[in-house]
């Protein structure tokens, strides 16, 4: 072999040599670049999903958050609407007490409260009041009773007040006090029970 030969041996076993560490320098380059996408996109993947649980509970959380907001202003409307109904009843029921007061029944239902206090006190001294606009009732229901009746200076709507101060009652029959409890106590009942 001349030495031109084992020049171009040696120099094609060099390139060779030389092809063979740059490949396999271009393919370990090659190998951490796809490792480094690989974990790139797994990355991205976990933060993607990340992302997208926290906008869903986020989305959740609005979605509660206007319902309830819904859900009080539906029983805000609810509570007024109620509100205006009872005091609509109230109104009418007030309206047929006066109407009430200007019947025979209704001095009937003086004289049974009249009695009933008078029987409760036992003969102790008691002072019996009526409505300032029972006033026309006065004598007629002191004749019925057989005792002395006193015109409040309040006006209670009508029925009778009765205080016996030696034991310091008082036999509240009168009509505002009774509506006023009424008022105080009403509720309305749903369709399924619930206030």
């Amino acid at each position: 072999m001349t030495l031109e030969e084992k020049i171009a041996h040696l120099q094609a076993a060099s390139m060779e040599e030389a092809r063979s560490e740059g490949n396999a320098i271009i393919d370990s380059y090659r190998d951490a670049l796809e490792k480094v996408l690989q974990d790139h996109k797994d990355e991205a993947r976990r933060q993607s999903q990340t992302r997208l649980k926290a906008e869903t509970v986020n989305a959740r959380q609005r979605l509660n958050q206007s319902a309830a907001k819904a859900q009080l202003e539906l029983k805000r409307r609810h509570s007024a609407i109620q509100q205006e109904l009872k005091d609509k009843i109230f109104e009418e029921t007030n309206a047929l007490l006066q109407d009430y007061m200007k019947t025979d029944a209704y001095e009937d239902f003086l004289v049974k409260c009249i009695r009933k206090a008078l029987v409760f006190a036992d003969g102790e001294p008691m002072t019996i009041y009526i409505n300032p606009t029972d006033e026309r009732h006065k004598s007629d229901l002191e004749d019925a009773t057989r005792t002395h009746l006193t015109i409040s200076a309040e006006d209670f709507i009508g029925g009778v007040r009765c205080v016996i101060r030696g034991r310091n009652i008082l036999i509240d029959n009168s009509f505002k006090t009774q509506l006023r409890n009424e008022y105080d106590s009403f509720i309305f009942l749903g369709g399924d029970g619930i206030a």
